[in-house]
């Protein structure tokens, strides 16, 4: 007897649609090698904005300024400063070859070399009162001054420009290392870092090529964003911009330091 409940009737109905023909031993194959689930696809980075880099680098020279701070308020002995000094140098050079984005390694970098900076410019402050606000304002300058030559575009970065500026870093740190050697057999070594001629004009020179560092940097940042760059790359350009202002900061408290006095 045929029921009238209106399901069994469409269940009845449907049941010739579901019996279909038998697989082939291929088709089986496929059913039997297919996985069992399909794995969520992942969400794709991120570009990288100029925000990004913005908050990244505030966060960078953050930890650095409070790290000096401490280092200041504390008086860390200038032993415990060189020995920060050194790790940050390891740092910065692991961070610098590997093109790190870790955020825990620029950080720490960071906190090192803010320790180093804060004990070398209180020294600094102790011996000329003022200097160290001095340095710091030169140092906003050179970077407003250097970021407005870049928005005007009145320097070009090219690959010319950028092998040049790579090769005087490379030199400079080389004549700093020998001058360095040379001070345990000459008093002053070659005078890159006393108090005459030679060392005023070497230490403008390592001002420029500083701010020459920060050009490069600019031009980092924006080809970045321009080319789509992973957000991650962020970090890299803040630590790039904190090495290159921290360059600049030692070699202005450098050379504020040949025209004052504490008299």
């Amino acid at each position: 007897m045929e029921s009238k409940n209106p399901v069994f009737s469409r269940s009845r109905q449907q049941a010739g649609g579901w019996a279909g023909p038998a697989p082939s031993p291929d088709q089986l194959q496929n059913m039997y090698d297919a996985p069992s689930y399909t794995a969520p696809a992942r969400p794709a980075s991120r570009a990288m904005t100029i925000d990004d880099v913005v908050v990244r680098g505030f966060m960078t020279l953050g930890v650095l300024v409070v790290a000096a701070g401490a280092a200041w308020y504390l008086e860390v002995p200038i032993g415990v400063a060189v020995v920060s000094a050194i790790i940050a140098l390891v740092l910065g050079l692991v961070a610098s070859f590997k093109m790190s984005t870790n955020p825990a390694l620029i950080l720490s970098y960071a906190v090192f070399e803010g320790v180093f900076l804060g004990a070398f410019s209180s020294v600094m402050e102790a011996r000329t009162g003022g200097i160290v606000l001095q340095a710091i304002l030169g140092t906003a300058l050179a970077f407003g001054g250097v970021l407005t030559v870049y928005s005007l575009r009145v320097i070009r970065v090219t690959p010319k420009l950028v092998k040049f500026v790579v090769a005087a870093g490379v030199a400079a740190i080389g004549l700093m290392l020998v001058n360095l050697l040379a001070g345990l057999f000459l008093p002053g070594g070659l005078g890159l870092r006393t108090d005459s001629g030679i060392g005023i004009a070497f230490s403008a020179l390592m001002i420029l090529l500083g701010c020459f560092f920060l050009l490069l940097d600019f031009d980092s940042i924006e080809q970045g964003v321009k080319q789509g760059a992973p957000e991650k790359f962020a970090w890299q350009c803040a630590f790039g911009l904190t090495l290159s202002l921290v360059w600049i900061y030692l070699e202005v408290l450098r050379f504020v330091s040949y025209f004052t006095s504490s008299d």
